[in-house]
C-alpha cells in the first residue's frame, strides 16, 4: 500500500470520528441541562420541583421524555375532524357557566382526542400521552395536566367554593393555549408556538367564563 493511499485512509477515519464526535456533542446538548432548559421551558423546573429539587433526575427524566418522543412526527388534522374539535371546545366553554366540573371532564377528553389524532399515543394512555405532549408542546401542556387532575380528583361538590372554581377557569385558560396549539394547521405546532393562536379560533377568557 502507497504512502498516498494510507494517508488518505488516515485522513478518511479521522474525518469519520471527528463527524461521530460532532454527533454525540450534538446529542448531548439536546439532552443535557442547558438544552433540557430551553426545550422545556416551565416544564423543566416544575419537573426540578417534583424531584424535590434535584436537577439531575429531573433532567434523567426529561432526557428520557426526548429519546422516547422527540422523533414524534405530528399528522395534519382533517378540515372536519378541526370543525368538530372546535364545536366541541365552544360547547364545553359555553357548559362551563352551568357545569365547569362537566366542562372540564368534556375538555379533558377532547385533549386527549385531539393529541391522538396528531400522532400522539393513545388518550387512553395518559401519562404517556403526556409525556409525548410534553416534548413537543412543553410551554403549553401544564394546563392539560391541570385538567386532568381537576377531572380526576374527587371532589365533594357540596364543599366546592369558588376559589375552586376559580382555579377550574384558570386551568381551563391554559388549557386553551394547548388546544390552540394542538389545531395549528402546520404539522408540528412549533414546540409550543402553534402559528394560529388564540386568534385563530376566538377568544376565551374570563368574561366568557363568568357567573360560574
Amino acid at each position: 500500500m502507497s504512502t498516498g493511499v494510507i494517508i488518505v485512509l488516515i485522513v478518511i477515519v479521522v474525518g469519520v470520528v471527528a463527524a461521530a464526535a460532532a454527533l454525540a456533542l450534538r446529542a448531548r446538548g439536546a439532552t443535557g441541562g442547558s438544552g433540557l432548559k430551553r426545550r422545556f421551558g416551565p416544564e423543566y423546573d416544575r419537573a426540578v420541583a417534583r424531584h424535590d429539587g434535584d436537577a439531575k433526575a429531573a433532567e434523567r427524566e426529561l432526557g428520557e421524555r426526548v429519546q422516547q418522543h422527540g422523533s414524534l412526527q405530528e399528522k395534519p388534522l382533517e378540515p372536519a375532524a378541526r370543525e368538530q374539535y372546535q364545536a366541541r371546545w365552544a360547547a364545553a366553554q359555553e357548559l362551563f357557566v352551568d357545569s365547569p366540573r362537566q366542562a372540564m371532564a368534556d375538555v379533558d377528553q377532547l385533549l386527549g382526542e385531539v393529541a391522538g389524532a396528531r400522532g400522539f399515543p393513545d388518550v387512553a394512555e395518559y401519562e404517556k400521552q403526556f409525556d409525548a405532549l410534553s416534548v413537543h408542546h412543553a410551554h403549553h401542556v401544564h394546563g392539560y395536566r391541570r385538567v386532568h387532575h381537576v377531572v380526576h380528583t374527587r371532589t365533594d361538590s357540596a364543599q366546592e367554593s369558588q376559589a375552586g372554581t376559580e382555579e377550574m377557569r384558570e386551568a381551563m385558560l391554559e388549557a386553551r393555549a394547548l388546544f390552540d396549539d394542538l389545531m395549528s394547521a402546520d404539522n408540528g405546532g412549533g414546540g409550543g408556538h402553534g402559528r394560529t393562536g388564540r386568534h385563530a379560533f376566538g377568544s376565551f377568557n374570563r368574561q366568557a367564563l363568568k357567573g360560574s
